[in-house]
């Protein structure tokens, strides 16, 4: 028998895409509202941290200040252009191989929970149909702290029932890595194992992925 009881999943870059539509909205308001530009390399040096963190990194690139009420301002709109596409989001736009595993998590007795500090996560799982799949939900209402703070899947391991060294992750960013890897969870990593060197285990895909034997190989 596993000493595993649950898997918290990151969203963005896991179960869904939505970096694409992160991408278009800071874009947008890099172009209209600071003059400068923003491409998809910047773009992923703001995977797995929040929303005001990754304006003031934009701010710093774009070599501009602004106050604070200007800064609420724009991360306000952002977000708003962000949902206007995430609201078209479907059941299409879950990530290839992710309902199969999900179903092999259940047949384990496994429970699943979120651990994203995405504000919009519960928007986004209703809207691809997968909001029923979770025991827990962890967002970006629910925590203080960004990671590679651990605090997400504290909580998550929290509300489950479970000690963290119960849990597993899944991520696709660094900073989420390192956050399971400070809660004390195995992490594994959706990606590319040369920039996500400190994950127990690599995946590309959740394509043909085999829960128990990944559970076996933790073990």
């Amino acid at each position: 028998m596993s000493q595993y009881k649950a898997i918290l999943f990151d969203l963005d870059g896991v179960i869904v895409e939505t970096a694409h539509f992160h991408y278009l909205a800071w874009k947008r308001l890099a172009n209209e509202k600071l003059n400068s530009d923003f491409t998809h390399e910047f773009n992923e040096t703001l995977k797995g941290i929040s929303r005001m963190e990754s304006l003031d990194l934009i701010l710093q690139n774009a070599d501009k200040e602004i106050d604070i009420d200007t800064k609420l301002e724009y991360a306000t709109l952002k977000n708003e252009w962000y949902l206007e596409l995430v609201s078209k989001m479907t059941p299409a736009d879950i990530l290839e191989g992710v309902p199969a595993f999900f179903q092999q998590v259940k047949a384990a007795n496994l429970k699943i929970g979120l651990g994203s500090v995405s504000k919009n996560a519960r928007m986004i799982l209703e809207r691809v149909g997968l909001i029923n799949d979770f025991d827990v939900i962890i967002d970006g209402t629910k925590i203080s702290r960004s990671k590679p703070d651990p605090e997400v899947f504290l909580k998550g391991a929290e509300e489950l029932g479970f000690l963290p060294e119960q849990c597993i992750v899944f991520e696709d960013a660094v900073a989420g890595i390192e956050a399971a890897k400070r809660a004390n969870m195995k992490a594994i990593g959706i990606g590319k194992s040369e920039i996500l060197t400190k994950a127990d285990i690599v995946f590309e895909n959740f394509v043909g992925m085999n829960l128990e034997a990944i559970l076996q190989k933790l073990q």
